[in-house]
């Protein structure tokens, strides 16, 4: 085993995209939080003046938010907390909860999370859905679509078997705003 490795905590595109090396990853979630997108990104799946909206975790005691633990080795954990300290700069800090792998394996501790804060200045907050679902239909950024962000996460909930009703609510409106005409 490598006892110096780190567990990382992915709830929004870090549960259907990985760019960094890891030693294994396992299903599962935290608890006290919920998963909502109302953070702003101006540049992954947004622009100046036209954000998209990403994910967060908002704090609430009686909610859980499932994802995916990765497994850091000892010798690759500096370069992926810079390339995440890179990646989520618009906004978020960190800290440390324990996950509970949907395997019944022992739970982890000190899982480092990266949450954006109400009080960065790309945070969205929450709107009605429908305008959250227009939001995202008409962003885009460097990483493309927001509104394929929304669907591959979605997607990843429901691969891992997992029902999240504000992400599935979501989805379905976004689907029916990409047919209109």
């Amino acid at each position: 085993t490598d006892d110096d490795s780190i567990w990382i905590f992915g709830y929004g595109s870090l549960t259907w995209k990985v760019d960094f090396r890891y030693k294994c990853s396992k299903s599962g979630y935290i608890k006290g939080y919920v998963r909502r997108l109302w953070q702003g990104s101006t540049d992954h799946r947004g622009k100046p003046g036209h954000p998209g909206r990403v994910a967060t975790l908002i704090k609430n005691p009686n909610e859980i938010t499932w994802g995916v633990a990765y497994q850091i080795g000892s010798k690759d954990i500096q370069e992926v907390i810079d390339y995440l300290n890179f990646r989520e700069r618009c906004g978020y800090t960190t800290d440390n909860v324990t996950f509970y792998p949907s395997d019944s394996a022992k739970n982890l501790e000190n899982v480092l999370i990266y949450i954006a804060t109400e009080d960065n200045e790309e945070f969205l907050g929450p709107a009605p859905l429908h305008e959250e679902a227009m939001h995202i239909v008409t962003s885009s950024g460097e990483s493309g679509q927001n509104s394929e962000y929304l669907l591959r996460l979605a997607e990843a909930m429901r691969n891992m078997g997992v029902t999240d009703r504000y992400l599935f609510d979501l989805e379905q409106k976004i689907c029916e705003l990409m047919v209109q005409p």
